[in-house]
């Protein structure tokens, strides 16, 4: 991008960040809409153009749905009886599709060429983050359709972001494709076995339902995906460039449909969810890391489980929201948790990108 085009954006995103906060706190806060839309994905063009803060224009983007749909959500639920929440299924298979166009058997030979860090990330993934979950809806005093969200979030798989962010923290990519690869072909096996039993007391749980619902949105994906890769590798990679531009678009979208059809609970306990949601992803990165070390694994592949285990697939869990018919109270934590997930993970992936990793004599067989 031209850097004067990239500074006049920087400007204006300045100008319209100061005039959404003085609006804010000195006028109305259902006023700034504009504003702070404009901000955010002004923002977002803005940093793209900057080296250093090219990883955070997704975030941003993020951040401008939320708004987006926070101020507007009457434009995201239907139209003319067409309820938008009909497409986040059909959204998430072609997130899940592109997830497999970028996979092939290769990704798969790492648990042969490191099965302990492997398996070490699978059990960490479903282990942590579900029982950090469980402990946090005990204590959150929500509606128990909203306190299982936040089970349901800890009990999905990890996410392409991230493979992103492992590359961005200079660890072991290999490691992060394979387990995010191995989690996510678990998961309709996994978690509907840890939804039933973690979040039966807050909700009714169909685990065979649930199970079906996930082969239907991942395998099913995933496998025609494989099999693109497989038959046509090299031979559409207009397709290759389009896909990642079209799943953070769905992701996108998807968050919109979900924030809009929770706007009023999320404004009701919207400061207390968040603040759960950091802590359920802050100490997902902290247990993952530690965990692994305990386990005696490199400082690369400890920081490629910390993230793992950290970032959660959170599109994956709006749409088992979806098909539970509870996309308005299930699938509020699994909204929040997506964006905070993206800045956070970006900022550590920074962090560690900038701190060299020591000589090691730890054991990685």
């Amino acid at each position: 991008m031209n850097p004067k085009i990239t500074k006049a954006l920087s400007i204006l995103s300045g100008v319209l960040f100061i005039a959404a906060l003085a609006v804010s706190l000195f006028v109305d806060i259902s006023k700034g809409g504009f504003l702070w839309i404009g901000f955010f994905f002004i923002c977002a063009i803005a940093f793209l153009g900057i080296p250093k803060l090219k990883g955070y224009a997704y975030s941003m983007m993020i951040f401008g749905s939320v708004a987006l749909a926070l101020y507007f959500p009457q434009y995201f639920q239907e139209y003319n009886g067409f309820k938008f929440s009909v497409l986040i299924v059909p959204l998430i298979q072609i997130i899940m599709f592109g997830m497999g166009t970028s996979m092939s058997i290769k990704d798969f030979l790492g648990v042969i060429k490191m099965p302990k860090g492997v398996l070490i990330g699978v059990l960490c993934q479903f282990s942590i983050m579900p029982f950090i979950g469980f402990t946090l809806a005990n204590l959150s005093g929500f509606p128990p359709e909203i306190a299982a969200g936040i089970i349901l979030i800890g009990c999905s798989p990890s996410g392409m972001a991230s493979n992103v962010m492992a590359f961005l923290a200079r660890a072991n990519l290999a490691l992060s494709i394979t387990v995010t690869s191995v989690t996510t072909l678990l998961a309709p096996f996994v978690t509907p076995f840890l939804m039933g039993w973690l979040a039966g007391e807050f909700v009714a749980i169909d685990v065979l339902d649930m199970m079906f619902s996930i082969v239907k949105m991942v395998i099913i994906p995933i496998g025609a995906g494989l099999l693109f890769n497989y038959f046509l590798r090299g031979k559409a990679k207009w397709l290759d460039d389009l896909m990642p531009i079209i799943s953070m678009a769905a992701i996108a979208l998807i968050l919109i449909v979900i924030v809009a059809a929770g706007r009023d609970s999320l404004l009701d306990i919207g400061p207390l969810l968040i603040v759960l949601v950091i802590a359920h992803n802050l100490f997902g990165y902290l247990l993952g890391y530690w965990a692994s070390r305990l386990f005696r694994l490199s400082e690369k592949d400890c920081r490629t489980i910390a993230i793992e285990v950290g970032m959660q697939n959170g599109g994956l869990a709006s749409g088992i929201a979806k098909e539970m018919g509870k996309i308005a109270t299930v699938g509020l934590a699994p909204a929040v948790f997506g964006p905070f997930m993206n800045v956070s993970g970006s900022i550590l992936a920074s962090y560690w990108h900038k701190k060299p990793i020591p000589d090691e004599t730890i054991d990685n067989s």
